[in-house]
Parts: structure tokens; sequence; C-alpha cells
């Protein structure tokens, strides 16, 4: 079996089948097809599907001419019948991780996606679980049901996790460049992971196991949740000091050696920092084991955007106005800057605060002209046109997610005040408030 596979992906001659068409998805669908591999998408979405048979990419920084090439080449097709899972000699497992309103693991996406495939599933496949997730998840809930349909793993069928790396927008880096990190459940499933990934990835990252896999991408994003709760106490702390703290972080970040600069906002956004340490403290429990550095950093990024509606109470008090009836425009409702993803955007926590306090919300955004459907947030509007007049009349403008679009001197020139979460203004001017 796995001499068989080995040369299948070798030769160019193995049907990629991509499960979860998003964000991590259709990026690797068009490396696969880049390099000559047919790829089958498999998703639940129906309107995502149709959009992507018809050449029609739903992804900003994902030009709709590269889903058009791919799909007129016969090269990639998406559909919701699973029972094609069949025809595809690698099964790359891609969807959502989210946390429970408890902040548990929610592992439903990985462990029904997986049950909607088993029957289909037979001798010969590798199957990738990509979706960051906490260690032992692949041992623990892939392997045993995979095994149920007496199919062995290592010998039947090849079971690697491989975690995603991605960072949309990110031109300095692309799905080839990144390099990936794979753990396999036997040597054997090893050998296939490498092998089908370094097909597409300029640098294959063997590890001992999928545990050491799954732990690798915990801690990635870990050391990056910490050191941004880190900076964010740190600007609350230059704040009452009267110390501009992106001055102070830009100072240090001219040292050459041990100082890597970690900036604050207003809180953690995107699906992996926000969601991926807790991942990691829930499991820490089975072993009796306390994180107090993570749910530390968690407490402080999660507490951002209060301490930004508070800034911005303070800001208008100052100036005799009431947040109250007060117009405030939100700039950047994304997660990040240049992207028009909004999972677990801290600029819809901030929109649906303000609103809460009695404030009449509008937000601009190049990137989202209408405000999506979402499972916590419910508001009917369209992104604002940035204009000086509109400027000049709104209360209060939020910088919340800077993107490059946003013309930052119109925006100063004509704004009664700006609080300004990302260090874009000048905090020397009269009518910016640094948060």
């Amino acid at each position: 079996m796995l001499t068989n596979l080995l040369d299948k992906l070798k030769r160019k001659e193995a049907t990629i089948g991509i499960v979860g068409l998003g964000y991590v998805g259709l990026p690797l669908m068009l490396r696969y097809v880049e390099v000559g591999f047919r790829v089958l998408g498999l998703d639940i979405d129906e309107e995502k599907i149709s959009s992507l048979n018809g050449g029609t990419s739903y992804i900003k920084h994902i030009a709709s001419e590269r889903i058009k090439q791919v799909v007129d080449a016969g090269m990639f097709e998406a559909t919701s019948d699973f029972s094609r899972t069949a025809e595809a000699d690698a099964l790359l497992i891609c969807v959502p991780t989210p946390l429970t309103k408890y902040r548990e693991p929610d592992l439903s996406y990985v462990t029904g996606t997986l049950d909607t495939l088993l029957p289909y599933l037979r001798s010969g496949q590798i199957i990738s679980l990509e979706s960051t997730t906490y260690p032992g998840t692949t041992d623990e809930l892939l392997k045993p049901r995979i095994e149920n349909q007496n199919l062995r793993v290592g010998t039947d069928i090849f079971l690697v996790y491989y975690p995603e790396r991605e960072d949309p927008a990110n031109g300095n880096f692309t799905t080839r460049t990144i390099p990936k990190v794979c753990g396999g459940d036997t040597e054997s499933c090893l050998q296939a992971g490498i092998a089908l990934y370094e097909q597409v990835i300029d640098q294959v990252v063997p590890v001992s196991s999928t545990k050491a896999a799954e732990m690798t991408k915990l801690l990635e994003n870990i050391y990056r949740a910490v050191n941004i709760g880190l900076v964010n106490e740190l600007k609350i702390v230059a704040d009452r000091m009267g110390i501009d703290i992106w001055e102070v972080i830009n100072a240090a970040a001219t040292k050459p050696f041990g100082y890597t600069p970690f900036y604050p906002g207003p809180g953690l956004g995107g699906h992996c920092i926000p969601i991926d340490p807790f991942y990691l403290t829930w499991k820490a429990r089975e072993y009796g084991l306390h994180t107090r550095f993570i749910e530390l950093a968690g407490e402080v990024n999660t507490a951002m955007p209060e301490w930004v509606v508070g800034k911005i109470m303070d800001a208008l008090n100052d100036r005799g106005k009431a947040l109250h009836g007060a117009q405030v425009l939100v700039l950047g409702i994304a997660y990040k800057k240049n992207v028009d993803d909004m999972r677990e955007s801290p600029s819809v926590e901030l929109m649906d605060l303000l609103k809460k306090k009695g404030a009449e919300v509008l937000y601009a955004d190049p990137f989202v002209p209408k405000f999506p459907p979402m499972r916590k947030y419910t508001f009917d509007l369209a992104s604002t046109s940035l204009t000086s007049a509109i400027i000049e009349q709104m209360d209060c403008v939020l910088l919340a997610t800077d993107h490059d679009d946003f013309d930052y001197q119109m925006i100063g020139s004509h704004a009664q005040l700006i609080v300004d979460t990302r260090g874009v203004f000048d905090g020397e001017l009269p009518n910016v408030v640094k948060a």
C-alpha cells in the first residue's frame, strides 16, 4: 500500500482531496494544482461550492482569476457529495476548531467531518489533519475511528498531523515557502506524509509523533498570545505614566539581539491566536497542571476591548460629551490589516460594547462592504464611504484595524477625535488619543 501511494504521489498521479475550502484549504488547493495534481474539494457549504465551481473566489486576497483558471483546466472541482471521498488518494482535513462558550475545545467539526468520510475510506489513502488542536487528538480521536472501519493505520491507511501555517495577505510568505511540520502515527505514516507535502512545500520538518506536531503548532501561537498579552499590559502601564508604548517598542526593536517586537492592539483576532492557547490549558488539566502564563495572557487580551471603550468614554468626557448618543465610526472590522477575515475580530466586540452603551455605531472597511452574518453579533450595516464630511460629523473615529487603504492624512485632518489602537497617528496631536 505504502509503495503504491508513494509512487502515485511522486508521479503526481494521486488525486488530492481537500476537506474544508476556507482560508487554509483554498490556498492548498491552488498550490497542489500549480504543480500538476488534480484536486477534489469537499465542503458542506453549497453557496461556497457553487461560487468556486463558477470560478469565483470568496476570499479577498485570492483572485477569482486563479480559481477560474484551475476550474476551466479541469484540475479542480468542489462538491458536497462526500461519497466521492474514495476518489481521493490523500485527504487533507482543514476544518475549524473553535472553543465552546465555556472556552473548551470544540472538535465537533473534526470528528463530524471524519465520521462523514469514514464510510467511503479505502486502503491506500493518507489522511492529514491540518486543523489546530491539542496534543493527542490525532491518536485519541481519529485513529480509533479509522481502525473501527477495519483499516489498520500504518498498513492499510496512513495518518499524519500537519498543522497549517497561513498568514493571509503576507506577501513575504506563500504556501510553498512556509516550512511545514509533519508528525506521523507510524514510521510508514511519516514517510507518506513527507511524500504528500514535499511536492508542494519547500521544507518539510518531520517530528517524532503526531503529538509533537500538535504541540508545535500550539507553542507557535501561545508564544504570540503571551507576548501580545505582555505588551497589552505594558500599554496600560505606559498610558498611566504618560508614555507612548509604540515609541518605546520601536526604540527597543533597534536592539539587534535578544528582543523581538510585539505590538499591542484592541484585543486578539483571527482563528488561531485567541483560541489555540486554550486547547492546551484544557488538555493540561488532564495531567493536573495549571497553565498560569497562558491563562493570564488570555485574561489580559480578552479585557482589551473593555479598556479601549473606557478610553473612548474618557476622551469624549474630556470634550464635554457622553458616549451615549455619540456617533462612533469604527475603522476596520477585519481581525488584521488588509484581509477580509473577521473571525474573532476584536473590532466587532468593540462595536457591540459601544452599541450596548448607547453609541450610534458605524464602520468603514474596504475589505468588508457589508457586515456579514455572525454567530454572536448582528449589525445591519454596510461600510461607510470615507469622506471629509463624514469624518467631521463623527464624535469619535476609532481606529481598530489599520488597513493600508485608509487615507490617514485626511482622517487626521478632519476628525474631531481619533482613538488609535494601532499606533498609526501622532499621539502629540490634540485630536488623537492612544489606546
